[in-house]
């Protein structure tokens, strides 16, 4: 919560054992929507949750989706987890999503480590939204970052090589 949001209220513990209830039993359902709304990040071999990916429409009329990326624990920062699961995740999303032409991220200037990613991943900063949030009693910018399909295809296709 210091970097992915820390501008929102913090959850109660019976908030946050109700939505574990919720998703256990969404799980068990089975009943996965296409493309899904989100995905956890694992360890492959321990099977520990590092994280997840997810996306929210900014506008549903014009295919516009925002995604997120969050990695709970800081000792697995900076080993390319975050940018090899947000690799996967813009991938599944553009191939499952056919008609989306974009995709964007939003943070905060604090967010180092998010906007690096970002930038990194082919993402350009498109808007910032002057001390438009408050951390800790001082304000600070939003900033929203996008990527348009034909920029991933090409960013992939010239990584590939």
């Amino acid at each position: 919560m210091n970097y992915d949001g820390p501008y929102y209220p913090k959850m109660s513990k019976e908030k946050i054992e109700q939505l574990v209830k919720e998703y256990k039993n969404y799980i068990r359902g089975g009943n996965w929507p296409n493309p899904r709304k989100r995905m956890v990040i694992a360890n492959k071999e321990t099977q520990e949750l590092t994280g997840t990916v997810s996306w929210y429409w900014q506008n549903e009329e014009t295919n516009w989706k925002s995604i997120g990326l969050a990695i709970y624990d800081d000792k697995n920062w900076g080993k390319s987890i975050g940018y090899e699961a947000l690799k996967l995740w813009i991938d599944y999303l553009f191939k499952e999503d056919k008609d989306i032409v974009r995709l964007d991220l939003r943070t905060w200037e604090g967010n180092i480590g998010m906007l690096k990613l970002a930038e990194k991943s082919g993402f350009k900063e498109e808007a910032r939204f002057r001390k438009a949030l408050i951390v800790k009693n001082k304000y600070y910018d939003s900033i929203g970052l996008g990527i348009l399909k034909e920029e991933w295809k090409e960013k992939r296709q010239t990584h590939n090589k």
